[in-house]
């Protein structure tokens, strides 16, 4: 599908990508290096934890900052700022000469690493357009599955060899290519009348995600929701939501438009991107677990054994985005969620005695699913916007992934870790594995609900949108940023 998609729009997918995919790869490369951290700073692993925390918290708090950023100073300016910062953030943090520093350092990288995705995914499809939006969410979906998969790996290699602190200075050159690139093909745009920040709003949702996000952080590193802490700060988190909701509205320009969720392609496809991240953690997290606590293989030996899962991503992509723009988004997205339940009913049977060779085709399979469920729900999010909602609907899709994920981890680690307590030898913590995988089964299963809601035809077909039906070619004009 790539040789469709005209060269100064492939320029922008490749500029942009970089700086995506390191942020990508960074999450999981700095879990490698957790030990090390411990070691040279002389921290508890309570401590050193805090690395991975501030950094994914840090995140979370600025995603409802990006739809306002790139309304107010445009593409060009919200992206090239937000790429210095993560790579001022990089470059202090291979320079940290304590675990307090790094962790603040960290705190910087995130605050840019967490303006990156939503940004990258808002100008992706304003640029792409109704015609070509499959395309270009095929063409990316492969590099940023791939991400997480290889973080580990990469990170192994740079622990063992130079040393931890290339984790972060590795990034350098990459982020000045990265920004040289994109200050090349990101055309600068006009701004008429700026947006407004919600202020407010952004002093609601902004303290719910990180309370929500670190209470599921939390609960998965301390073994589950039964501290006063965790449960306080969930509540807190909570409490901070309704009072977005009830904020959002009754506002005219709120950070996040929920207004978008009347639209039920667009509801049913967020709920999916949701669920989605949880039943894929079923693979992501399980597994390379399963390799070093049962089989005892090395970080490195098991994130190698996770390559599957970017082929099948790759594979299905590419498939994925031809189906869709020919028999629709629910087929694919079934399909999608199908085999993804298949994968994670598969996991329930993991033992002491399972062959990679055997979990090899399930984990091949889990990136197929994910794939396919991916295309059709991102389509489904932006097929019928029109673009003055491009940058709410990405925020607002960013929300649901990241505490899905911070959800899916939580629940998968908590309950692997109970059902790892009682286990008295190999064979039993095999069994532990497997029964932990039922949750990735309920989320799979549930999974299939959205995907039933989304629309059959094609996005091609669709002709209507929100703000009164407006219709999807506005989707190809130009762009001017101006108040709802």
């Amino acid at each position: 599908m790539a040789e469709k998609l005209p060269r100064d729009l492939l320029a922008l997918v490749g500029a942009i990508l970089l700086g995506v995919f390191l942020v990508q790869m960074d999450s999981t490369m700095v879990n490698i290096a957790l030990e090390s951290f411990r070691r040279d700073f002389h921290a508890d692993l309570g401590t050193v934890q805090w690395v991975s925390a501030a950094y994914l918290l840090a995140m979370s708090a600025v995603i409802p900052v990006a739809g306002w950023a790139i309304d107010r100073f445009g593409a060009r300016t919200a992206w090239l700022t937000s790429l210095a910062l993560f790579t001022l953030g990089s470059v202090l943090c291979g320079l940290a000469w304590s675990a307090g520093s790094l962790i603040a350092m960290r705190v910087v990288q995130g605050l840019g690493g967490g303006m990156l995705m939503p940004l990258f995914q808002t100008i992706l499809v304003r640029r792409a357009g109704r015609q070509q939006l499959g395309a270009v969410m095929a063409l990316v979906g492969a590099p940023l599955l791939l991400g997480p998969v290889l973080g580990p790996m990469l990170g192994g290699v740079l622990v063992e060899g130079p040393g931890w602190r290339w984790i972060f200075l590795i990034n350098l050159p990459i982020c000045l290519l990265a920004a040289w690139t994109a200050a090349r093909v990101i055309p600068v745009e006009r701004i008429e009348r700026p947006a407004r920040l919600d202020a407010l709003g952004l002093a609601l949702l902004s303290p719910a995600l990180v309370g929500i996000v670190w209470s599921f952080s939390r609960a998965g590193t301390s073994g589950g929701f039964g501290s006063s802490v965790t449960l306080l700060s969930l509540a807190t988190g909570l409490a901070l939501l309704v009072a977005f909701v009830v904020h959002a509205l009754r506002t005219r320009e709120p950070v996040v438009d929920l207004r978008l969720f009347r639209d039920r392609n667009f509801a049913a496809s967020s709920l999916l991107m949701f669920l989605a991240m949880v039943a894929l953690l079923g693979t992501l997290l399980l597994i390379p677990l399963y390799y070093q606590q049962v089989h005892g293989f090395s970080p490195l030996h098991a994130g190698l054994l996770l390559a599957p899962n970017g082929i099948g991503s790759a594979l299905s992509l590419t498939l994925a985005g031809k189906l869709t723009e020919r028999v629709g988004l629910r087929p694919v997205a079934v399909t999608g969620g199908i085999l993804l339940l298949v994968v994670a009913l598969g996991l329930t049977r993991l033992s002491a005695d399972t062959s990679q060779w055997v979990l090899a085709p399930l984990v091949l399979l889990g990136g197929a699913g994910f794939g396919a469920m991916l295309v059709p729900a991102q389509a489904g999010v932006y097929g019928e916007l029109p673009p003055s909602a491009m940058p709410h609907a990405t925020t607002a899709v960013r929300v649901f992934q990241q505490v899905g994920g911070s959800f899916g981890v939580a629940i998968l680690a908590v309950t692997l870790q109970r059902n790892a307590a009682g286990a008295r030898s190999v064979a039993d913590l095999g069994h532990a594995f497997g029964a932990t995988a039922w949750w990735a089964v309920g989320a799979a299963a549930l999974a299939l609900l959205p995907a039933l809601l989304l629309r059959t035809k094609p996005a091609r077909e669709a002709s209507s949108g929100l703000n009164g039906g407006a219709s999807l070619d506005r989707l190809d004009e130009p762009h001017v940023p101006q108040r709802q």
